[in-house]
């Protein structure tokens, strides 16, 4: 069920949530920002449910829950995306599932905002689009085609198509009216939860980074998106855990990754001036630990904003000893000289900005 009414949304509100984690972020043409993630009862499983909040005044402020997604038991929803098209057009992804891993029958889903800096949001009708489970950004590539990151995790389920159990792309060559599945990536030892996401280089290959066991696997297409090389290690390390990697309007690339890490902590905000063969800058976004997931965007004036979540708070199950977890979305306003100088050198950037925190105990 999707939800937009002030007085349904009141179950959502945070006073109601008990743990809360997996972000998104994203900005409109206007400056609205865009913030996504999921809860629901206890930890991952039936009862999940997606949210999404926003903020007019480049988060100082935040608005309570504007929209709630809810699909009947025993289904759950769980892993939004949110992403502004090169249209302007805010779209909202989420997957769908029985139980804690992804099954074969749920799958990706969307509803889309047409005009997002209106004051009334009017939503398209929730559309189902693909296999698998996708919880980080398309890629536009330069032909202008849409490659979006849907994997079938590598869970032995009855109910998976095998053939599909793979880091996979979709593809819409139409601005997002038709999708089909265009490539397959397989990089050994990824995690089951792929949290795959794809990057074109200036020499017209495209980078696919994956989550795996040692860190972030890689593989290569030469043919935009069609086929890709056996996987790899990329050497980026990581704490088996989602990054983020994105191509900056400057040309550089943006990578936010655990550095120097000991389990979740560090979250570090790096930059590439020759396409991912080195990096630079290692901005320290949040030291502390049970730092995770981040998801980025940027403003039409070069800002970067990266948002990520800290002790989610879906650890204790049914336990009812209070939890002392922080249960935080956290957001980072940045820019690329910030990340360079290893410091915040713009007067106007922030780090550690809560955008969502629940003061409630299990």
């Amino acid at each position: 069920m999707f939800i937009t009414e002030k007085e349904q949304l009141k179950p959502y509100q945070k006073e109601n949530r008990l743990w809360q984690g997996i972000p998104g972020i994203e900005i409109t043409k206007g400056g609205r920002l865009f913030v996504t993630f999921y809860s629901g009862k206890r930890g991952e499983g039936v009862g999940n449910y997606i949210l999404l909040k926003m903020s007019d005044d480049d988060g100082y402020t935040w608005s309570p829950i504007i929209a709630a997604y809810e699909p009947k038991e025993p289904l759950r929803a769980f892993d939004p995306c949110i992403w502004m098209d090169p249209i302007g057009r805010l779209w909202w992804f989420w997957s769908e599932c029985e139980g804690e891993h992804w099954d074969g029958i749920g799958g990706v889903w969307f509803c889309r905002c047409d005009n997002p800096d209106e004051k009334i949001l009017k939503w398209t009708e929730p559309v189902r689009f693909a296999n698998g489970v996708m919880m980080n950004k398309p890629t536009v590539l330069s032909n202008g085609d849409w490659l979006m990151p849907c994997a079938v995790w590598d869970y032995d389920k009855p109910k998976v198509i095998q053939s599909e159990r793979k880091s996979n792309v979709y593809i819409s060559k139409d601005n997002g009216e038709k999708f089909h599945l265009h490539g397959q990536a397989d990089v050994v030892g990824r995690n089951s939860c792929d949290e795959h996401m794809v990057l074109e280089l200036k020499d017209g290959r495209l980078l696919m980074l994956v989550r795996t066991h040692y860190g972030i696997g890689k593989s290569y297409s030469f043919d935009m998106g069609k086929t890709w090389t056996p996987g790899e290690d990329s050497g980026l390390g990581g704490p088996c855990s989602r990054f983020y990697i994105r191509r900056l309007k400057s040309g550089r690339i943006l990578l936010v990754n655990h550095y120097h890490f000991k389990g979740r902590n560090n979250l570090t905000a790096m930059l590439s001036e020759d396409e991912c063969e080195s990096w630079k800058g290692f901005l320290i976004l949040d030291e502390r630990n049970a730092v995770s997931y981040p998801d980025g965007t940027q403003d039409n004036e070069g800002n970067i904003y990266i948002i990520y979540d800290r002790e989610r708070g879906d650890r204790y199950g049914d336990n009812t000893e209070n939890s002392t977890d922080a249960k935080e979305i956290l957001m980072a306003k940045v820019t690329e000289e910030d990340i360079l100088a290893g410091k915040l050198t713009n007067k106007n950037s922030r780090l550690q900005v809560i955008a969502d925190k629940l003061d409630n105990k299990i």
